[in-house]
């Protein structure tokens, strides 16, 4: 990967947490992995932080704030609007109600979240090889 920018990943089940976490690992992409078990976390996170996420890739069922909440908490705030951070569902709840609402707001993908370790791999190399490629405001065009 080209981009150095951390990933972040909220997701309340700590066992999903380990599962992505290793995944991530295995392809030896070298991003710091930044997780929080819900939107509040992660949205103090994403106002405090002086550098934007490479992506955001966010559960949709949590305590707290959920995933949903999470998105539309960042598209009303102009400060976090400007930051133009990818903003991926990866998620086991997957159905049509869910995702028609979650593209109303500004996301950039919704994926049910593979079960199997070379899934998830398979996955995630798709996701972040994208977004490390993909042109956008924070892109560095040097």
């Amino acid at each position: 990967m080209t981009s150095k920018a951390p990933i972040v990943v909220i997701e309340d089940d700590e066992d999903d947490q380990l599962f992505i976490q290793k995944a991530i690992e295995s392809l030896a992409i070298l991003n710091p992995v930044v997780f929080f078990s819900n939107g509040v976390e992660a949205i103090e996170y994403l106002i405090a932080a002086l550098e934007a996420p490479l992506v955001i890739l966010c559960d949709v069922n949590m305590p707290a704030m959920n995933g949903i909440e999470l998105r539309q908490l960042i598209d009303l705030n102009e400060f976090l609007k400007l930051k133009c951070i990818p903003f991926v569902f990866l998620t086991t709840a997957a159905d049509q109600g869910l995702v028609n609402t979650a593209y109303k707001m500004t996301i950039q993908g919704y994926f049910k979240k593979e079960r199997t370790f070379a899934g998830l791999q398979e996955q995630l190399r798709s996701i972040l090889d994208y977004w490390d490629k993909c042109l956008h405001p924070n892109s560095r065009f040097l």
